[in-house]
């Protein structure tokens, strides 16, 4: 028999960190805690969401959580389906479980990467705010080493983003620094193009979701007359049925997937993407969603194993969430070098000795 109870965290970020549908200064997680008759040892799962995206961001979460943990025998049966509407939930069980039967060790899928043998190449995160300020951030990740960058826009005078990409590429060409842009919705379906054209001078990798999600025929128009290639990223929340993934890909027909386990529902949901995705030679990449460093260590590690590295055609991986905060979980996980290491040790006492 299984028991489970969770505990509610505060994430405070160093810095507030700014998209275009606001800016963060702290997130709340919560990590669920799985004990067994039968194991030593306890699994820890993170669900965790965010505000105006996730689908299950809403009034009775928590009372959601604690009815689950109540019944945890009958939710561990089959997460997948009935936690359904509550993905990042979905994800807290699948972690626990994949990390109990490991013996509580938070090595969820062994590997060269979890020996501290190989790392992750990932992308560099450039956060919206100030003109300054975007730049100095991007000063910090060239000078850690990274040759591919992701910058949030819409956030400023598109002007001014306009500069800052002007003077990256004067400094670097394509084959030096591969730019990523994500938009996360912020321009009009009537801008969107006109926009797109004037960013595609700076030689973009790809943007994010450009558009707000939801209107898959302006999406489709977009995807065929874009001179940037386009990632969905907001788009793949809400499909969660097998033919509807097939729908949005067949109708949409994009140039990559973002796969964000705990906003899409976990691994098992990601995997349908990929396979989906595969079947229709579109390529993806996956991220986190700023959860702390226990979801972060789980989507890395199974990321390390799904994803190709880039020697083998394989793309950078948006990894690198897990300095955001001033109270993160004491985790192995580092970067160095543009890549994330799993090197070092857990401390856990403030989550289990509770």
């Amino acid at each position: 028999m299984l028991k489970a109870h969770y505990k509610k965290h505060t994430l405070n970020f160093k810095r507030p960190s700014g998209t275009s549908r606001g800016v963060l200064t702290q997130k709340e997680t919560f990590y669920l805690i799985l004990e067994s008759d039968s194991i030593a040892g306890v699994g820890i799962g993170e669900c965790s969401t965010l505000i105006d995206l996730s689908i299950d961001h809403v009034p009775g979460y928590e009372a959601k959580l604690k009815e689950v943990c109540a019944n945890i025998n009958e939710y561990v049966v089959n997460p997948h389906k009935t936690l359904l509407e509550w993905p990042s939930i979905c994800f807290g069980i699948e972690m626990a479980i994949m990390d109990l039967q490991g013996g509580g060790t938070r090595e969820l899928f062994p590997s060269p990467f979890t020996l501290g043998k190989k790392g992750i190449y990932i992308n560099g995160l450039i956060w919206m705010g100030s003109f300054e300020y975007m730049k100095e951030q991007l000063a910090a990740k060239l000078k850690d080493g990274f040759r591919c960058i992701k910058i949030k826009i819409g956030g400023i005078a598109f002007d001014e983003e306009l500069e800052l990409l002007g003077q990256i590429r004067n400094e670097y060409n394509a084959d030096d620094l591969e730019l990523r842009l994500d938009a996360n919705g912020a321009f009009t379906n009537e801008e969107a193009l006109d926009k797109l054209d004037q960013l595609s001078d700076f030689d973009i990798h790809s943007i994010e979701q450009p558009i707000k999600q939801g209107d898959w025929k302006a999406m489709q128009e977009l995807c065929k007359k874009t001179p940037i290639p386009i990632a969905l990223d907001e788009e793949l929340i809400r499909i969660q049925k097998i033919e509807e993934k097939e729908s949005l890909i067949a109708t949409i027909n994009p140039d990559y997937l973002i796969l964000k386990p705990s906003l899409l529902g976990g691994f098992n949901a990601c995997h349908e993407w990929i396979d989906m995705a595969d079947k229709n030679d579109v390529k993806w990449w996956i991220t986190s969603a700023l959860e702390s460093n226990i979801g972060l260590n789980a989507i890395a590690q199974w990321a390390f194993l799904a994803a190709a590295p880039p020697s083998e055609g394989g793309l950078p991986q948006g990894l690198g969430t897990g300095q955001l905060y001033t109270n993160n979980i004491d985790s192995p996980l580092v970067i160095q070098n543009s890549r994330l290491w799993y090197r070092g040790e857990w401390n856990m006492k403030g989550i289990i000795n509770t």
